[in-house]
């Protein structure tokens, strides 16, 4: 049976059921695995800001990749690599998504700051509520001019993302532009991607790549589930997800990373 290195995983859709919430199962399996020397590793599209409560109300101390890889940190929330736009093309994209008179919320993220237009926006509202941190009212200009832009994010209408995601796909083909949720749509530096941060971390780690897993259950996990040794795709992923991630679990009210750890002999009983 293959020995796995370590665990690398999503948090929403994921890591957390639809109650915004860590199972019991779940947590006592990310336990089973701290106590065989695993390192579980949390990978998101969300800020840093927005992953602490996470670690702090599940007693985790764990690296984290954020921004889906634009930044990582250690267990002690050091930063082991960074990567993001800058000022001059993060302003091209919010001019570019205000002159289309697109139906969303622009969102501006750096290492520490999480920049809106209008904080007021029911959909800013309830992104704060969701990810239990604060957005500052604001611009670009507020930035210095050696800023380094981690994310633009588009909240955008129901119905809308693949319109919108199209469109800018073609206008910036040197971005990384990827579906984070039915309406969450993440633009970022090119290199940036939960694949590629799986590899730089295993590289800082002395990891093999084949010796992983990563759970994921969006279009953005994607490039991490076909790049590790073993991608699981939760059982509430998109049909097409799940067809192209090696293996499936069950769904995230279900205890599905604990399900696949179980089948895979990673852990044991718990």
């Amino acid at each position: 049976m293959k020995q796995y290195k370590a665990v690398f995983s999503d948090i929403d859709g994921t890591l957390l059921n639809t109650e915004n919430k860590v199972t019991r199962r779940t947590l006592e399996a990310i336990r089973a695995l701290g106590r065989r020397g695993i390192p579980f590793v949390i990978v998101s599209a969300r800020s840093p800001a927005a992953i602490w409560p996470i670690l702090e109300q599940n007693g985790f101390s764990c690296p984290v990749v954020a921004y889906s890889g634009g930044l990582i940190l250690d267990e002690n929330r050091r930063t082991l690599y960074h990567c993001g736009m800058d000022k001059r093309q993060a302003g091209e994209i919010l001019r570019y998504l205000e002159e289309q008179r697109f139906d969303l919320s622009w969102n501006l993220f750096t290492s520490d700051e999480w920049i809106v237009r209008d904080k007021q926006d029911p959909r800013i509202r309830r992104e704060e509520e969701a990810v239990q941190a604060q957005a500052r009212q604001g611009s670009l200009g507020d930035l210095p001019e050696d800023a380094e832009i981690n994310k633009v994010l588009c909240i955008c209408a129901e119905g809308k993302i693949l319109q919108i995601e199209e469109k800018v796909r073609e206008r910036f083909p040197g971005c990384s532009v990827a579906k984070s949720s039915p309406i969450l749509l993440e633009i970022m530096e090119n290199r940036v991607n939960k694949a590629t941060a799986i590899k730089t971390l295993c590289g800082l780690r002395n990891i093999d790549v084949e010796n992983v897993i990563a759970f994921g259950d969006q279009y953005n996990d994607l490039e991490m589930l076909q790049f590790a040794g073993c991608g699981v795709a939760m059982g509430n992923a998109p049909t097409e997800i799940r067809r192209l991630a090696a293996r499936t679990t069950l769904d995230n009210d279900h205890d599905g990373i604990c399900h696949a750890l179980l089948e895979l002999g990673v852990i044991g009983p718990v």
